[in-house]
């Protein structure tokens, strides 16, 4: 995924409309264990946005029908680092958000009111 380097459309609508929400933040900080999406480093919360093909959502996730062992082993490997990423995070006494494609695409208002929760929840204990 390193070859990826923009922003997706679903990061820009999530946020945008924490902005909106009046929530701060920095996108994409590239000092922070696996690059998360939404980062509030003073609060120790980070937020990703998995797109269901990428990441492999249990849902929607599909290993494509032509060269799958390609796909097959890029796809694990995603995992893996996810894995591993929400592993760092944890261990060290984050709060770390993984919000799915779908999930967005289906109710943006209980993704949102999930992220600005968890950012709430960490200000009372700072």
């Amino acid at each position: 995924m390193q070859a990826i380097k923009s922003k997706s459309k679903l990061e820009d609508l999530v946020t945008k409309a924490l902005w909106k929400r009046g929530i701060r933040f920095r996108k994409n900080v590239k000092e922070l264990f696996g690059k998360p999406d939404i980062a509030i480093k003073k609060y120790k919360v980070v937020v990703f946005i998995d797109s269901c093909f990428w990441h492999v959502c249990p849902i929607h996730g599909n290993l494509p029908k032509s060269n799958e062992t390609y796909w097959g082993k890029k796809l694990e490997g995603n995992q893996k680092r996810d894995m591993e990423v929400t592993k760092y995070y944890i261990e060290n006494g984050w709060r770390i958000l993984r919000i799915w494609e779908h999930e967005i695409k289906e109710d943006i208002n209980s993704v949102l009111d999930k992220i600005v929760g968890t950012i709430q929840a960490a200000r009372k204990l700072s």
